[in-house]
C-alpha cells in the first residue's frame, strides 16, 4: 500500500486516539470501569466525537414522583374552611373548599407550572387543635435511585415554617436519615448550634446542620423559599463557580459516603411548626396558622452507575427505569429512540412537558 493512501487512515487513527485521550483525561475513573457513550459535537476542527461516561441528563424529577401526605386528611377543604392572613388577623376572606376547583388546594398544585397569576398551591388545615402540634409529613417517592444535581427548593405561599426537617431515604422509605434541620431558633428547637451550608468544608461536608436562614418571621414577606444547598456542597470540590466538575466526579467515584449523600430514593419534608409571625400564638384566631406550598423543585438524574444515558417512566411500575445507548453516534431524542412497543406500554420520555405525569396517594 502506498504511503499516500495511508495518510487518511493515519489521520483518522490520530483523531480517534486524541478523542479517547481527552475522554480519559476528563473521566479517568469512568474509563475502563463504566460504559462509554459518545455524541457528535462541533469543534474548531469541525464535527467530532465526544466520549463520556454514560449517564442521563439532569431533569426536573418532580415530573415523575408519587407524593404521600401524612396524616392523609391534612389537606384543607374537607369540610370547607375560612382562613386568615398571618400579617392581618382581621383579613379572613380566604376560603378552602375541596369541592370547588377554584377554591381547592390539592397536593398536585405543589408541582404544577408556576407562571400564572394567582399562584396555585397546596394548603394544610389550620392549627385549630392548638396546642397539639400541627405536624405534616410530605413524602416524595420515585421507586428508583436518583442523584441530586441542584438545590432542593421549596416555595411557601404561607409564611415559612418555624420548624422543619428535610429527610432522605436510600431504601425506598424503609429507613430515614436527616438531610437538614430548619428553625427560627436551632438551639431551642433541636438543641443544635445554627450553621449555614457556606460554613461547611470538605472535611465537614457530610455533617447534618441546622440552619436559621430560611425560618425568619413574616416580616420577610418576599423570602418564601427554603433550600437544601446542593451546589454549595458541590463547590467545595468543583470550585465556587463549579468549573472543576472533574474533581467533584473523581471524589464521588472514589468516596462512597459522599456519593450516597447526594443519592436518594425518597425525600420527606417534615413540617413541625407553622409560621406564627414571630409572636405568641393567638389562640383566639387559629385560622392564621397553616402550611401552604406553591412549588417544589428537585433536580437530578436516574442513578445508572454510569451505564446508561436515558431515563424513562414506567407507568406499570409507577417508577423510573434506565435505558442505555452505547456508541451510536449522535444521540437521538429519547422518544425517537424508543421502540414503538415500549411507547405503547406507557414508557414515557423524561423531558417533554406534554408527558408531565404525577401519581398521587393521599
Amino acid at each position: 500500500m502506498k504511503l499516500a493512501m495511508l495518510w487518511p487512515l493515519l489521520f483518522t487513527l490520530q483523531a480517534s486516539c486524541s478523542s479517547v485521550a481527552r475522554a480519559m483525561q476528563h473521566y479517568p475513573a469512568a474509563w475502563g470501569h463504566y460504559d462509554v457513550c459518545k455524541s457528535q459535537i462541533y469543534t474548531e476542527e469541525g464535527l467530532a466525537w465526544d466520549y463520556m461516561a454514560c449517564q442521563p441528563e439532569a431533569t426536573d424529577m418532580t415530573k415523575y414522583l408519587r407524593v404521600t401526605l401524612d396524616p392523609p386528611n391534612i389537606t384543607c377543604g374537607d369540610p370547607p374552611e375560612t382562613y386568615c392572613a398571618l400579617e392581618n388577623p382581621y383579613m379572613c376572606n380566604n376560603e378552602c373548599d375541596a369541592t370547588t376547583e377554584e377554591l381547592a388546594h390539592p397536593p398536585e398544585l405543589m408541582f404544577d407550572f408556576e407562571g400564572r397569576n394567582p399562584t396555585t398551591f397546596w394548603q394544610s388545615t389550620s392549627w385549630k387543635k392548638y396546642p397539639k402540634p400541627l405536624h405534616v409529613n410530605i413524602t416524595l417517592s420515585w421507586n428508583k435511585t436518583i442523584e441530586l444535581t441542584d438545590d432542593i427548593i421549596l416555595t411557601f405561599e404561607s409564611g415559612r415554617p418555624e420548624q422543619m426537617v428535610l429527610e432522605k431515604s436510600l431504601d425506598y422509605g424503609r429507613t430515614w436519615t436527616p438531610y437538614q434541620f430548619y428553625a427560627t431558633d436551632c438551639l431551642d428547637a433541636f438543641t443544635m448550634e445554627p450553621k449555614t451550608a457556606k460554613e461547611l468544608t470538605q472535611r465537614t461536608l457530610l455533617d447534618i446542620i441546622c440552619t436559621e436562614d430560611y425560618s425568619r418571621g413574616y416580616v420577610w414577606k418576599n423570602d418564601k423559599t427554603v433550600r437544601f444547598e446542593i451546589k454549595d456542597r458541590f463547590a467545595l470540590f468543583a470550585g465556587p463557580r463549579l468549573h472543576n466538575m472533574a474533581s467533584l466526579y473523581g471524589q464521588l467515584d472514589t468516596t462512597k459516603n459522599l456519593r450516597d449523600f447526594f443519592t436518594i430514593t425518597d425525600l420527606r419534608i417534615r413540617l413541625l411548626k407553622p409560621a406564627t409571625g414571630a409572636t405568641m400564638v393567638d389562640e383566639n384566631n387559629l385560622s392564621r396558622y397553616f402550611y401552604a406550598i406553591s412549588d417544589i423543585k428537585v433536580q437530578g438524574r436516574c442513578k445508572c452507575n454510569l451505564h446508561a444515558n436515558s431515563c424513562v417512566f414506567d407507568k406499570g411500575k409507577l417508577g423510573l427505569r434506565v435505558r442505555a445507548q452505547h456508541h451510536r453516534g449522535r444521540l437521538q431524542p429519547l422518544q425517537e429512540a424508543l421502540p414503538r412497543q415500549s411507547l405503547e406500554r406507557g414508557l414515557l420520555p423524561a423531558h417533554p412537558q406534554r408527558n408531565r405525569k404525577h401519581m398521587y396517594s393521599q
